[in-house]
């Protein structure tokens, strides 16, 4: 049959003011994911959490997000991205009320779980909406730049804004913020952002729904108990319990005629690149983040609010490259748009091997701004890339699993980098600790820098001079094995990916779709999801 290509018209007022409205969730988000960092003694005053409930406190909500990701993602292609999207809405903000006033730990742990639940509807709604609404391959990947700035600006507000809130009002304040950010996007979306669900609904298989949530969730669980307890018997037994439920989904998806996550995305060069560097990229930037937030807090004294006002400038090299990425890539190729930027992380990382424990705030914000800058160009031209690989009505399912790798990057980072330096400090004060020392405050010295500061007052004069330095050393390592880990991410986006031609040239998805390709049509009295 033969095909006429149609043009669909380049977003409007509208749209734009859609992705306004979407950015809002996505700031929420990643507001919530570091929120309780500084609310945590407060709460715990409050609650009086055991040691494990507090990490059940902290951690519920990252495994549930990343856990229902995938499903959610698909649910959105089938119900509509939009129908998701409102009632994730109405779950976060009611949900978010619960949580601000728990008056009990069981209570609260429920509630973060439960908004991670919630939130794994939000974000592949907000990623899929944008790739409909933006039809025009290069106003899409402008609007993800704008995306992926928002959920990072969320993730920098989230300590500044928890301290704030802090000095006005109780712990459980902060999550009430999601309430008017629901409200809006109930008035608002109906009437700025377009429907859309996939032409050809299947049936839904819950049977894959658990196997992705068995292959997932152990596996977030191993990685997070690494990070805090090294290779132990649960680690290896967790992993090996995801690897195992992992194949029998792959196996599941590739006989199903309307699987949960179509396997055959993988074998596009393009969509497994682009995840590689995603993956990659956010495994140094996890690990980073976390170190560097303790070395400007334990190394350098600056309480947490002022820590987390110092992490503004970074912050502002990432929404500058991910708003200026995609304006670039209508010139040069993405894959060399990356390179280069990646190529500059490169750099940052360096430096950041060269940070001593006096004196290293500048030398240490500007490495970190440099790594910040690599990662708003991954975020979103890696992003684009992926979404604009998979087919329209698998843009939820695509979106859903470059968020995932997203989710698993940053806590492989805290887990794999932040082991390294804690190994590397343990060697190196393992002979400092003077003889005769308490065993408790000896156990808690040798465990971590933390620990070296809560016993300073126990022991003697100077001796904590020598455990910043150890940190900064683990701070050092970590930091070497993220640059060599970026370096081969600069030769893979450089190579892999130099036959993706520059955005809106005509090749790939230059956001034309054939008459052959029937629009997808609302419901009675809604707008065309293509835009027609």
């Amino acid at each position: 049959m033969s095909t006429t290509t149609v043009r669909r018209a380049g977003a409007g007022a509208r749209e734009w003011g859609g992705l306004a409205v979407l950015s809002l969730p996505t700031v929420l988000l990643g507001l919530d994911v570091t929120v309780l960092y500084l609310a945590l003694p407060s709460l715990a005053e409050d609650l009086r959490p055991s040691g494990s409930q507090e990490l059940w406190i902290m951690d519920s909500y990252g495994f549930l997000i990343a856990g229902f990701l995938i499903t959610m993602g698909t649910l959105g292609d089938r119900i509509g991205r939009r129908k998701l999207l409102l009632i994730g809405a109405v779950a976060f903000g009611t949900v978010s009320v619960v949580a601000a006033y728990s008056d009990s730990a069981e209570t609260l742990i429920a509630a973060r779980a439960a908004l991670g639940i919630a939130g794994a509807t939000l974000m592949p709604s907000t990623l899929a909406l944008i790739s409909n609404m933006f039809a025009d391959q290069r106003q899409r990947s402008l609007a993800i730049g704008v995306w992926a700035t928002s959920f990072a600006l969320g993730m920098a507000l989230g300590p500044v804004v928890g301290g704030v809130m802090l000095n006005h009002f109780w712990w459980g304040s902060a999550f009430l913020l999601a309430v008017p950010v629901a409200i809006i996007l109930l008035v608002a979306a109906p009437v700025l952002i377009p429907e859309y669900r996939a032409p050809h609904n299947g049936r839904f298989d819950l049977l894959s729904v658990v196997l992705s949530l068995t292959a997932i969730l152990p596996v977030v669980y191993a990685v997070k108990r690494f990070a805090k307890d090294g290779l132990d018997t649960p680690t290896v037994a967790a992993a090996a319990i995801g690897v195992t439920f992992a194949v029998l989904f792959v196996r599941r998806q590739g006989n199903l005629a309307d699987p949960l996550l179509d396997v055959r995305l993988f074998t596009d060069r393009t969509f497994s690149a682009a995840l590689s560097v995603l993956l990659v990229g956010l495994v140094g930037v996890g690990g980073s983040l976390l170190l560097i937030t303790q070395q400007l807090q334990f190394v350098e004294g600056l309480p947490p609010v002022e820590a987390g006002l110092w992490m503004g400038p970074p912050a502002l090299m990432m929404v500058l490259a991910a708003i200026g990425a995609p304006l670039v890539a209508r010139r040069v190729p993405p894959g060399i748009v990356m390179a280069a930027t990646l190529a500059l992380s490169l750099v940052g990382y360096v430096l950041l091997t060269q940070v001593n424990a006096s004196g290293g705030v500048a030398l240490m914000l500007t490495g970190f701004g440099l790594v910040y800058l690599g990662l708003g160009a991954i975020a979103a031209l890696g992003t684009d890339l992926v979404v604009g690989a998979a087919p329209p009505e698998k843009a939820g399912s695509a979106s859903a699993l470059s968020e995932t790798v997203q989710e698993l990057g940053l806590a492989l980072g805290v887990a794999i980098l932040g082991s390294l330096a804690t190994a590397v400090y343990r060697s190196r004060i393992a002979g400092e600790i003077p003889a005769g020392t308490p065993s408790e405050v000896a156990d808690a010295a040798g465990d971590s820098l933390v620990g070296a500061v809560s016993s300073a007052q126990r022991m003697p004069a100077g001796w904590l001079d020598q455990a910043k330095e150890a940190a900064t050393a683990g701070l050092n390592v970590a930091m070497s094995v993220a640059a060599v880990c970026t370096l081969v991410l600069v030769l893979l986006s450089g190579i892999v990916l130099r036959h993706v031609g520059v955005i809106g040239d005509g090749d790939g998805d230059t956001g034309e779709r054939t008459a052959s390709t029937p629009p997808v049509t609302e419901t009675p009295g809604e707008r065309r999801a293509t835009g027609v």
